[in-house]
């Protein structure tokens, strides 16, 4: 076995003691590629963001436009449905509360929650809530460079864990929708991809909800 074995094991006992490492979830340096379908196309020229559903304006943004937007960078744990975790990932990009709180985005009092549409028709959902929160990110940017087209390029929605940090949900990686195109604003919960296909809807990485 590699020395880089051994580090990776004596790195993951750390994590346990510290608290970082959900139950039945084993640290790697790696970073997987999963996703479900090809990988699709990026043009700059025709590449739109869009926000619909329950806020006072409905938004549409080309990419120049998206990048004007104020950027937050955001470093965390993520951790992925497939028992996989990787510490202290650092990412940038635009954080809904921002948006938010700048008046970007109006959403309507009676907005609850938040569904990410992505390329193919692939949707993942959540609460108004945890979007709004300092872990949930609209990401361009991984470790300094733009996101890699396996892993999103060139929007990924990101939700992970910031150490020390127990008052934040923290749902699996597949909460966060690579390939993001828009976001619809909504009074009622509405099941994305993987959790019509038996994914827990709430998917706490915690209370090990992987599963319906």
């Amino acid at each position: 076995m590699s020395d880089s074995f051994f580090r990776r094991k004596a790195d993951e006992i750390e994590a346990r003691r510290q608290g970082r490492l959900p139950p039945g979830q084993a640290l790697t340096n790696k970073f997987p590629v999963l996703h479900y379908g090809a990988v699709p196309p990026f043009n700059p020229l025709t590449w739109d963001f869009r926000v619909w559903g329950e806020v006072e304006t409905p938004l549409r943004l080309s990419w120049d436009e998206f990048n004007q937007l104020p950027r937050t960078p955001l470093t965390m744990d993520i951790h992925c449905v497939t028992r996989w975790s990787k510490l202290e990932t650092a990412w940038e990009g635009v954080s809904l509360r921002t948006l938010i709180e700048q008046g970007i985005i109006k959403p309507l009092p009676a907005a609850a929650y938040v569904l990410q549409h992505a390329e193919y028709g692939f949707t993942a959902n959540l609460p108004l809530e945890v979007c709004l929160q300092d872990n949930f990110l609209l990401a361009t940017h991984y470790e300094g460079q733009p996101i890699t087209p396996e892993h999103g390029y060139p929007l990924r929605g990101v939700i992970g864990a910031i150490p020390g940090r127990d008052d934040l949900e923290v749902p699996y990686f597949w909460k966060g929708a690579k390939w993001l195109r828009g976001l619809e604003f909504m009074t009622r919960d509405r099941l994305g991809f993987w959790e019509q296909a038996g994914y827990h809807n709430e998917a706490d990485v915690w209370k090990e909800q992987r599963y319906a």
